[in-house]
């Protein structure tokens, strides 16, 4: 057998180092391709956005439903919520003049202005459940105000078919949407009592959204709009590369 010498070794090592490096490398560019093949939602790579679908799917078929709740919990179990975040949230504004307008499904403006009274009369509901955020943390809290459901049958009849909701501050500077069949779900709901006191500012007087099934960033505060629509309104935090569905 004959016998190498070490430049030639050294060649064929670093030949072959460089083939298996190559190789590894196309490999990367193309996992890289095909990981952001496409358009993107906010900051995420469609192949995780898919990913992100496949775990809607399964909490919309699976986890919960009108017929599966959230926990509720004890009047003992109520901790001390955090005031976190506080766009839309404007200070100077006059809470007095306060409304709610409401575009129902397929119409092109807003077919009614609203008061807290209106929104008030519906049937009153009181749920005490585990809030969640995103950022990690949980505080059991009261809330009581009117179901979301019962709003839209009252105010946009026939919007129960639209495809979302999207909702916005008064100023417009927050805004979410979510899936219809989240909004409808019946401990989701347009509150205007929290741990059996009103609203206080920093908590969206008067009127904000609270659905166990999602997390935190999308129970918007003081709501000053709300439309239906086929369309996926735009999501505040979507738009910086969160989750747009962000169920629990």
């Amino acid at each position: 057998m004959a016998i190498k010498s070490p430049d030639r070794e050294i060649s064929e090592r670093t030949r072959r180092s460089f083939i298996v490096m190559g190789a590894g490398a196309v490999a990367g560019i193309a996992g890289w391709v095909a990981l952001n093949h496409g358009g993107e939602e906010g900051d995420i790579p469609p192949a995780l956005r898919g990913i992100l679908g496949f775990n809607e799917r399964v909490v919309r078929s699976t986890l919960y439903g009108n017929t599966h709740l959230a926990k509720t919990y004890p009047a003992s179990a109520v901790g001390r919520i955090k005031v976190n975040g506080d766009v839309g949230l404007d200070e100077d504004e006059n809470l007095a003049d306060w409304h709610l307008e409401v575009t129902p499904f397929g119409a092109s403006s807003p077919a009614a202005k609203l008061t807290l009274a209106d929104v008030r009369a519906l049937p009153r509901y009181e749920q005490t459940i585990d809030f969640k955020c995103v950022e990690g943390w949980s505080t059991v809290t009261q809330f009581a105000g009117a179901r979301l459901s019962d709003f839209t049958a009252k105010f946009a009849p026939g919007s129960e078919k639209a495809g979302c909701i999207g909702m916005k501050t008064p100023d417009e500077e927050y805004y979410v949407s979510l899936d219809m069949p989240s909004a409808q779900h019946p401990q989701t709901l347009l509150a205007w009592e929290m741990n059996g006191k009103p609203l206080e500012p920093g908590h969206g007087a008067p009127l904000r959204l609270v659905t166990p099934v999602k997390y935190g960033i999308k129970n918007i505060k003081r709501i000053g709009s709300i439309e239906y629509t086929d369309t996926r309104p735009d999501d505040y935090w979507a738009e910086r590369g969160y989750d747009w569905y962000a169920g629990l």
